[in-house]
């Protein structure tokens, strides 16, 4: 299951019995959410120009899960006393797929503060546990991702010969704060070249640890948040990245 994926280079794990529990009731859904995210491609203009808001790409794939009927929904629970509503609370999940056996919920975490996974993974917890959903899942950035993403970035700055700020302004990299400045102008005077001390900035500010990533999901998933939900988490490649674009 979802080998198209594992070719591709993403990370899969399961938990709970969810590979058994997508197997047997969610084939087709299998199929829609390998294929959106195969489709998926990071230009790397993306990932150094991204400003404020969501990323282009996940609202690419969050547009292409959505063609496929994984939808935004807000799932409302109240309690009530002989009739009377007393406690109402809300779960909005930005992807759920019903089917025929059941209902996956479904997140993206491309790049967000870490702590956005025990949102995600207690929401699922409550929903499964009151019947809601029968799978929860997450993709985010993979470890393969994270470890070369400084690398890829400095090599988007060499590439280009970008040798000062005013080069990162012309590729539409933006201008770095004072404090950056001061901290990359550090690194220039112990006689790093201006991509790789902009690079290593950059990286930290922008996906540090943290941010969300791989390893502080199985952080989480290790310490038993959201368990027993079954949980589908996926780990994005870095091949996803287009270095020419």
């Amino acid at each position: 299951m979802l080998e198209r994926l594992r070719d591709s280079g993403f990370e899969i794990q399961f938990t709970s019995h969810a590979e058994a529990i997508m197997l047997h009731d969610f084939h087709e859904q299998i199929g829609e959410l390998e294929s959106a995210l195969l489709n998926i491609s990071l230009p790397i203009s993306e990932v150094i120009g991204g400003g404020g808001g969501e990323a282009k790409m996940t609202q690419r794939l969050r547009r292409g899960l959505a063609a496929l009927n994984w939808t935004k929904h807000n799932f409302e629970m109240t309690k009530t006393v002989d009739g009377v509503p007393k406690e109402s609370i809300s779960h909005e999940i930005d992807h759920v797929r019903r089917a025929a056996k059941g209902t996956i919920a479904f997140e993206i975490e491309w790049n967000n503060k870490d702590p956005f996974f025990d949102r995600d993974l207690e929401n699922f917890k409550r929903l499964h546990a009151e019947g809601a959903i029968s799978v929860g899942g997450i993709v985010t950035r993979g470890s393969e991702m994270q470890a070369t993403m400084r690398e890829r970035i400095e090599q988007f700055a060499s590439d280009r010969t970008i040798l000062d700020f005013n080069g990162l302004e012309q590729f539409g990299a933006g201008s770095p704060t004072k404090p950056q400045r001061d901290q990359i102008c550090k690194d220039l005077e112990r006689g790093l070249p201006f991509a790789k001390a902009w690079s290593r900035k950059f990286t930290s500010d922008k996906f540090g640890q943290a941010t969300t990533h791989w390893s502080k999901l199985q952080d989480r998933i290790a310490r038993g948040v959201g368990n027993p939900c079954p949980l589908i988490l996926i780990g994005l490649p870095g091949s996803i990245i287009d270095m020419a674009a």
